[in-house]
């Protein structure tokens, strides 16, 4: 393992559970790893693997004819008026990711003498060892092949691959097929979905070296052999598979290729991603040495906040490609994984992929950008159906799929949300400002978004101001209201952005000044009795305080609307709200998007706390995969993808023309290093830090001049492209 196991992880028993099996990825295929001698077990799943359930044939409800007397309604006072907005329809849920079926290796029993399992999250290679037995497994991005080789003298194994993992349906259609080659064997599970002409099927080639190799159905019996190779593959599809056209693209891909070669093949891409960003907090070495699980029991360790950030990192490269990362990242391993397994995009999506941009890990913004680009013409057809407009309108929950919203009831109605599509492509924009270069992708959907403003911001108050009607605060209600609302602090603060951001990378256009002038007319946010910043600025409508979601600070993370240096009065307004909210059930997504908020109001000591109630919450298995709710209930990737995130954004924040040095300290670690971290004036920067002292370099792309922010001051900054820029902060 790489560098005193800051890059890695390791156990001294193999998992007894699939939650704490160690992870492999490739953006496309998955790989859930338990490492047992004697019945090892490789869970393989694969973003597109999702069960048909109905969704697949949903649409949006049809309401846009009924969408102006609802308006008249809310704007009289009938605070009640949106739960009859709908077609009736009970709660559809998306199709439910799951996992594929599990490769499965036995060997007669023997002893575990020097049993050691491992990930090195620098390589995304899992191995697991004893005295006369070692298993290596990685998913190659070279190849979008899983490959394992064990090794040790005279292996006898029974090779199989099983379906029957919980959850699995009793009458799923599952065929088994096994076939002698020159290398060993092919073997191959088809599995169709009830009710459905969609099924699945996975291939997994034998190459043995040495001993024999004998059909035992569904399997193989291996005898005597030296190693034993395996690569599978999944694939989803309609119709009959061909198998043997998928065993001879494996088997030429053993073409005087070994496991190493492959492994070889691997590396660059894996590898230059992840090291691209690396923190050090000087973490004391005896901690970085122990098992994961051991060094979870110090929630204020530096080595626990250094390998947690590297595993979020691995495991948030490692399920980003095709698409980005699911509630569960790229794994399960059940069929009844919660919330369908799918993308919650009103949270945890943005928080999950919050570190892309900064932290150098364009795989990710380019897995988002695929993601929204794929599904447009669906958010097309929300626009039209629900609202009556043109435009783009995103779906709070998919499956990545279908992007129409379909998904919605009377409590939750995430059809009314408006804010969506312009909260996913904020990173996207984020992205384009770190390499100073506008993706014409994100100016076209920008473009979509602001369009669905231009036709549906139409009602104004008293004031003039336009008012956004209905209006959703995910996924909360007033405290004297119902869940269809007005003038959501969420939807003004995005519909703002939207619209600014839009005209931005349309300059000269007849449509980019209409943009900008809809943006002017938008109403402020309010300030409520309480000093804090109003979840809904309408007037009247109480605050909900004790919730999970922090939709209303919108505008503080990730946005640039609400700042301590530019709008103060707001900036303390939020804060004030942030110090009133509650955390209803202790969500991961919860306390990391209140630690975010936190540190952009420079707020360390409270950012500090709401990551403590991760660390302190037994939120994380020993894979350092982590879980929804305390305790390890419900595996979920919220925390582990998120906590880089926070990291970050306590130690460096940027904006197109500011940097802020040091915003949010965490007490607990007084010294260490960041390097790498990508600044949206396009420059690179390296970050040291040493109890009061700090150093920086900046590498810049292009020519400007920024504001610079540290602990002992503010001061202008010119930069020139090409020149190297340090730094040495006074003490403070």
């Amino acid at each position: 393992m790489s560098d005193g196991l800051r890059h890695g992880t390791w156990e001294p028993l193999p998992a007894a559970r699939w939650e704490d099996a160690y992870l492999s990825g490739n953006g496309h295929h998955g790989a859930l790893v338990f490492g047992d001698p004697n019945s090892d077990r490789v869970i393989v799943t694969h973003h597109t693997l999702i069960r048909p359930n109905g969704g697949e044939h949903a649409r949006p409800p049809h309401l846009a004819d009924e969408l102006p007397a609802l308006q008249d309604r809310l704007l009289a006072g009938d605070l009640t008026a949106a739960e009859s907005f709908t077609d009736g329809r009970p709660l559809q849920w998306v199709q439910p990711f799951h996992p594929a079926f599990q490769v499965r290796l036995r060997r007669p029993p023997g002893t575990r003498h020097s049993y050691r399992r491992s990930v090195d999250f620098s390589t995304g290679e899992v191995t697991a060892a004893c005295a006369d037995w070692s298993s290596r497994v990685f998913v190659s991005r070279a190849d979008d092949v899983i490959a394992q080789q064990v090794t040790g003298p005279a292996l006898t194994l029974d090779i199989c691959l099983d379906h029957r993992l919980p959850g699995a349906p009793a009458d799923l259609g599952v065929d088994h097929g096994a076939l002698l080659t020159a290398e060993g064997a092919v073997l191959s599970l088809r599995a169709r979905y009830p009710g459905s002409d969609r099924a699945y099927t996975g291939v997994t080639l034998i190459a043995v070296t040495g001993g024999t190799t004998a059909l035992a159905p569904p399997g193989a019996h291996i005898t005597g052999a030296d190693s034993v190779l395996l690569l599978t593959r999944v694939r989803r599809h309609t119709g009959e598979p061909d198998v043997t056209a998928e065993a001879r693209a494996l088997r030429d891909l053993l073409t005087e290729r070994t496991y190493d070669d492959l492994l070889d093949r691997h590396l660059p891409p894996h590898r230059t991603a992840y090291h691209r960003v690396t923190l050090d907090l000087h973490g004391e070495p005896a901690e970085r040495a122990l098992p994961g699980s051991e060094l979870l029991k110090h929630p204020r360790s530096a080595a626990l906040l250094e390998r947690l950030f590297a595993a979020g990192r691995h495991h948030l490269l490692s399920s980003s490609g095709l698409l980005p990362p699911r509630l569960t990242g790229l794994w399960t391993g059940d069929w009844n994984t919660a919330w369908s397994g799918a993308f919650t995009t009103d949270a945890n999506l943005n928080l999950q992929t919050a570190s892309a941009a900064a932290a150098g890990l364009p795989e990710v913004s380019e897995a988002l950008a695929r993601l929204v680009q794929a599904q447009l013409p669906d958010w097309r057809e929300n626009a039209r159906a629900i609202f009556g407009t043109r435009g783009a309108v995103a779906p709070a929950h998919t499956d990545g799929e279908s992007g129409r919203t379909y998904h919605f009831s009377c409590e939750y109605p995430l059809h009314l949300w408006t804010a969506g599509a312009d909260w996913l492509l904020k990173p996207l924009v984020d992205h384009d400002e770190t390499r100073s270069e506008r993706d014409p992708r994100t100016a076209a959907a920008l473009a979509e978004v602001a369009r669905f403003y231009e036709d549906f911001l139409t009602r104004t108050d008293a004031r003039g101001h336009l008012v956004i009607v209905p209006s959703y605060s995910p996924e909360n209600r007033p405290a004297n209201g119902s869940w269809g609302a007005l003038n959501a602090a969420m939807d003004l603060s995005a519909a703002r952005h939207a619209l600014r951001t839009a005209a931005a990378y349309h300059p000269g256009i007849p449509e980019a000044e209409c943009w900008q002038a809809l943006a002017d007319r938008l109403p402020p946010h309010r300030v409520n009795a309480d000093g804090a910043l109003a979840e809904w600025a309408w007037p009247g409508l109480e605050d909900t305080y004790d919730h999970r979601h922090l939709s209303h600070l919108h505008g503080v993370w990730p946005l640039d609307e609400i700042d301590p240096h530019d709008t103060p009065d707001l900036a303390a307004a939020a804060h004030r709200a942030l110090e009133l909210r509650g955390a209803e059930n202790d969500s991961a997504h919860g306390h990391l998007h209140h630690a975010l908020i936190a540190a952009r109001l420079g707020d360390g000591d409270r950012a500090a706390h709401a990551l403590g109630q991760v660390l302190d919450g037994d939120f994380f298995h020993a894979s350092l995969m982590s879980a929804h709710y305390p305790n390890r209930d419900v595996y979920n990737a919220d925390a582990a993808h998120t906590l880089p995130a926070v990291l970050i954004e306590m130690l460096v924040r940027s904006t197109p023309d500011r940097l802020v040095l040091l915003p949010a300290l965490p007490p607990t670690c007084p010294e260490g290093g960041l390097r790498g971290i990508r600044t949206r004036f396009g420059a690179g920067l390296d970050l040291a830090w040493n109890h009061g002292t700090a150093t920086a370099l900046l590498r810049p792309t292009r020519t400007l001049r920024i504001e610079l922010r540290t602990p002992s001051g503010t001061r202008p900054l010119d930069l020139v492209a090409g020149e190297d820029h340090a730094l040495d902060l006074e003490a403070w």
